[in-house]
């Protein structure tokens, strides 16, 4: 391992989240707060650890994929390590172990919150709180790549080790020309969201913080109401439209933007992402129509919790711990789905889902069929088996840290449904799960072994699993 180079670019990252720590502290000189000397602290006190770590520029700056894992795994946990410390600091959130909940479940845009009320909270605490999702969505590490030099090459690496999917391709031919072009893409739909926000009447604080939300697919609210104490059915049709915009692919957005219309039109998982939202919103709007005045409001409730779980953001008008059996059933099962690849969503991915689907399908034809050749196709070309064998292999990890997680948060001795959506919205970064961990409650309640195991799954779930047990592998460490 190229362990200088390694070092340099951790040193690098850190660099960068003392940066992003000055706009919390800006913000708090705006509002004339007095967390202002914390934040200065932690900025300082972060960018001179990066300092040591990145002082001197190796002579051999290559990544490969040993290096990027590694980079990707560590960075992580690194991050939200130093991004906890002004919570404790402020003494907004005492706690470390809380803190660091918090902290990671803003980098790796789940939402869930151990906070029981944001009634007093600074707004720079506020401020930063929803800015980690912002830059958790897209990935810090691909902001990085894109504006800071950091390899004389293979950055891919480190692109394929962060960004969510089965396969990562380039935009353009360089590396770090593809990061920028996502992060600009992202920064605009961003501020178009902060400008349709704010013509609907929401304050302009808030309309910045729920469009990091959304645009990071996470969820922290800004107040204890939520999305819900605005009343709007204007404003909820914006988050929503934006929400399931954040959920597509930023390739397809982005050859959507530069007029190539074909490719979109063409895109399997785009079809099967939507059709997948059409299906669920329908089904749930007829299950609850009952609880509401007509079909148009049953619909307007449904289609914003429908699009807030699929593409994992946590969002809440309505408290769906009171919907029937039928359509916690059908949000629980959208909390797996997920996304598309290559947005800022979490979950297993629509991609993942359709490609095994095609496969066991082509599996039973076989099975029928022992002498038909058959070709397993996706978005117009065909799967390589490697492909299928790296979503198996992910998979299989995947019930494992979910089983491991479910064992331990069971030691809690709370309910079933409570016990099993916590993992499930946690490993999927979604945010808020049912019953005791429902959009009305929070993970406050839990112990400590509980909050890091859930920290942990939060991040294995944002980094897809191998990034993170990679770095528990003995073979790994070998020369």
């Amino acid at each position: 391992m190229n362990k200088k180079m390694v070092l340099f670019t951790l040193g690098k990252l850190l660099k960068v989240e003392a940066g992003l720590l000055l706009l919390p502290l800006l913000v708090s000189l705006i509002y004339q707060e007095k967390v202002t000397t914390s934040y200065a602290f932690v900025s300082i006190f972060v960018f001179l650890v990066g300092f040591l770590l990145c002082r001197k520029t190796p002579k051999n700056r290559n990544i490969y994929a040993k290096e990027g894992f590694f980079i990707v795994g560590v960075s992580w946990c690194l991050l939200s390590l130093f991004g906890a410390l002004p919570f404790v600091l402020t003494g907004e959130i005492p706690s470390f172990t809380n803190a660091f909940f918090e902290t990671v479940s803003g980098f790796t845009t789940t939402g869930s919150s151990i906070l029981s009320t944001l009634e007093g909270m600074s707004h720079a605490s506020l401020f930063w709180r929803s800015f980690t999702h912002w830059v958790g969505g897209m990935g810090i590490l691909v902001f990085t790549v894109a504006f800071i030099p950091l390899a004389s090459g293979r950055t891919m690496h480190i692109l394929k080790a962060e960004m969510p999917g089965p396969v990562i391709g380039k935009l353009v031919s360089k590396v770090r020309v593809t990061a920028r072009i996502l992060y600009v893409i992202y920064g605009a739909l961003t501020v178009l969201q902060i400008v349709l926000l704010i013509i609907g009447g929401m304050p302009v604080f808030d309309s910045m913080l729920n469009s990091f939300a959304t645009a990071g697919t996470g969820g922290f609210s800004v107040t204890d109401a939520g999305i819900a104490g605005y009343n709007s059915a204007y404003i909820d049709g914006v988050i929503t439209v934006f929400m399931i915009l954040f959920g597509i692919n930023f390739n397809l957005i982005y050859f959507f933007i530069i007029g190539k219309i074909i490719p979109v039109l063409k895109s399997e998982e785009l079809r099967g992402y939507l059709t997948i939202i059409a299906a669920a919103t329908i089904l749930i709007t007829v299950n609850i129509a009952s609880q509401y005045p007509s079909y148009l409001k049953a619909f307007r409730y449904a289609v914003f919790q429908v699009a807030s779980i699929i593409t994992t953001t946590g969002f809440a008008t309505a408290d769906y711990d009171l919907w029937p059996m039928f359509s916690q059933v059908i949000l629980l099962s959208l909390m797996f789905i997920g996304a598309c690849a290559g947005s800022t969503g979490g979950g297993i991915k629509v991609s993942r889902i359709m490609m095994l689907s095609k496969h066991a399908l082509q599996e039973l034809k076989r099975i029928l069929h022992s002498r038909t050749v058959t070709t397993l196709n996706f978005e117009g070309e065909a799967i390589a088996p490697k492909t299928i064998s790296n979503i198996h292999s992910y998979l299989v990890l995947y019930l494992l840290v979910f089983a491991s997680s479910l064992l331990i948060i069971s030691l809690e001795n709370v309910d079933f449904h409570t016990t099993f959506s916590a993992v499930a919205t946690c490993i999927n970064n979604v945010g808020p799960g049912f019953n005791g961990v429902g959009p009305t409650h929070n993970f406050g309640f839990l112990s400590n072994l509980s909050k890091w195991t859930l920290s942990f799954a939060m991040l294995a779930g944002r980094l897809e699993i191998f990034p993170i047990l990679i770095l528990f592998s003995k073979s790994f460490w070998r020369s």
